[in-house]
């Protein structure tokens, strides 16, 4: 792991910058780094924004940060960070592969921000490895299974020797903070957490959804329980009798309990679960509409799209068209966003 002290310069982090990027998580990724120099008084980091061609890449959020390089001219890093975020299976240019290819091949540590591992993935450089990425891309990469050598954990972030990946969200400010303790000191990284007023460091055995009891709005074990087998059961629908049984309440105890914390009797419950499963697939991956359906426990697809179509009002061929349309408007480039915080390394 680089070392500014140990090599006598800045250690020299570039963040690559993909378009429909996460801002939040580009942002909570940086934002370590300065403080780091603020409070030590040394510039311990230097950044670098980098993008395909150098001209600013729109954020899901619609601003554009003025990079500071293309990559090819990026120059000297000790390690880069893919920084992804919505529709990144469409911004798989070979030239990016190729560039982390490269740098893979000259001992540069690679990393990603939320959906940046999917980048990662396709250059075939995290191979061998544990990695993670936005919990709502999991189960689409595990359904695909376009990645078999790669695993994909549900953990905040994820540090395996040179490669370092995190959700989206502000699960970059616990991986830099953990970097940074590991490179230059834990009291270091402390401090700035108490400037970010952020409660704790999480470490690497945190994980990225909040606790189903938080999610359900209730701690009922039972409850807890059998929504839990659920979600561990969408392919291959436990039938109410053994969804009873395995959490050791009678049928109609488990519908009690549905009906009191959460308003609907458990069948509607499971069928909302898998509808909004197949939603994240029909979003996600280039499944076909039989194959979503299979996934998701439905046996036919006219049922499945009944079902879709009366829970959510359009039927999942609607759902893809507007897919497409997403896609395609993610082309559009929107007004340029004029800052640039990888020149100002200053403490």
């Amino acid at each position: 792991m680089p070392a500014a002290s140990d090599t006598g310069h800045p250690t020299r982090i570039g963040f690559l910058q993909v378009p429909n990027y996460s801002a939040i998580a580009f942002s909570t990724a940086i934002e370590p780094l300065r403080m780091a120099n603020q409070l030590s008084g040394v510039a311990l980091y230097e950044w670098s924004v980098i993008s395909l061609d150098g001209v600013p890449v729109p954020a899901s959020n619609g601003l554009a940060v003025t990079p500071d390089s293309d990559i090819h001219n990026a120059g000297r890093l000790d390690m880069l960070f893919v920084c992804g975020g919505t529709h990144i299976q469409q911004h798989c240019d070979r030239r990016l592969i190729n560039w982390l290819r490269e740098l893979a091949d000259n001992r540069v540590e690679l990393g990603a921000v939320c959906t940046g591992a999917y980048l990662l993935a396709r250059a075939h450089l995290l191979e061998g490895y544990r990695c993670t990425i936005h919990w709502e891309n999991i189960s689409s990469l595990d359904e695909e299974r376009q990645f078999p050598n790669t695993v994909f954990t549900s953990e905040l972030f994820v540090i395996d020797r040179d490669r370092y990946t995190c959700a989206g969200g502000i699960a970059p400010l616990d991986m830099m903070l953990n970097v940074i303790g590991r490179q230059k000191s834990q009291s270091l990284a402390e401090a700035i957490c108490e400037e970010y007023i952020h409660e704790r460091i999480r470490n690497v055995t945190d994980m990225q959804r909040v606790p189903l009891r938080v999610h359900l709005g209730t701690s009922q074990p039972k409850l807890v329980e059998a929504v839990s087998l659920m979600e561990a059961n969408i392919e291959e629908p436990l039938t109410p009798d053994d969804l009873a049984r395995l959490v050791d309440l009678s049928r109609r105890q488990l519908e009690r309990l549905f009906k009191r914390y959460l308003n609907c009797v458990p069948s509607r419950y499971y069928l909302e679960l898998r509808l909004s499963r197949a939603r994240q697939f029909l979003l996600q991956t280039r499944l076909s509409v039989i194959d979503v359906a299979l996934a998701c426990g439905f046996a036919s697809t006219p049922h499945f799209s009944k079902c879709y179509h009366d829970f959510f009002g359009y039927p999942p061929s609607q759902e893809r068209r507007r897919r497409s349309a997403a896609d395609s408007s993610a082309t559009i480039r929107p007004p340029e966003y004029r800052t640039s915080p990888g020149k100002n390394t200053a403490p």
